[in-house]
């Protein structure tokens, strides 16, 4: 193990850009397996024991993992390493302390406000379209997801990112909001597989122009 973090400490300093697109792409394809997996468990703890010959347990949909690493090398693994290289440009060059709780609560909410709802937006759109749906298919998926999904992650990446942007060097940033990506990949998945359920429809109502207009 420690070799294999010589070696990617050696090519991401060699190759920055390269080593974190493939990282991102590998890690994200991963993620997807994983949430695979437990959605396939889940779905099959729910069935009966003896399956008919078209029952059988799920296996894993390689083209989705294909689907959802070609989004980690396409997106997270090139815009990432621009945006928290030059967010913490940004934050230096308006004279912020480095590591200061200013200097990392601003991080934390630019990442929140501008990264985090940009990502859900191409992620969700991006998968609908590999998916073969139509523009009005990915938009009612979109009011249908994109808010409950949002309101979750606006609750728990906050707190990933303090400790990211306080402690974690910039050039290990992404690799380790990758690594969380892991678990966001298996609850995006099951976000997804809750399809109409009514507690989406609840967290919609919350919002006044998600309702009906009259």
């Amino acid at each position: 193990m420690f070799n294999v973090w010589t070696w990617f400490q050696y090519c991401l300093a060699v190759h920055p850009l390269k080593t974190e697109v493939i990282s991102s792409g590998l890690i994200w394809g991963a993620g997807d397996i994983a949430a695979q997996a437990i959605n396939n468990y889940t779905a099959a703890a729910d069935k009966p024991l003896v399956f008919q010959d078209d029952e059988r347990p799920e296996k894993i949909n390689w083209k989705r993992v294909a689907t959802t690493s070609l989004f980690g090398f396409g997106f997270v693994g090139p815009v990432g390493h621009f945006w928290y290289q030059g967010l913490d440009r940004f934050m230096r060059s308006q004279l912020f302390h480095p590591n200061s709780l200013r200097f990392v609560g601003v991080k934390v909410a630019i990442d929140g406000f501008i990264f985090g709802p940009l990502d859900l937006l191409l992620f969700f759109t991006y998968m609908g379209i590999a998916a073969g749906k139509s523009v009005p298919q990915i938009r009612d998926d979109m009011k249908r997801d994109f808010l409950p999904a949002f309101m979750f992650e606006g609750g728990i990446w906050p707190i990933i990112q303090v400790v990211n942007f306080r402690f974690v060097p910039v050039k290990y940033q992404l690799l380790y909001v990758n690594f969380f990506c892991l678990i966001d990949s298996c609850f995006l998945s099951w976000l997804e597989q809750q399809r109409n359920a009514p507690w989406k429809a609840w967290v919609n109502s919350l919002v006044p122009f998600q309702g009906e207009k009259g």
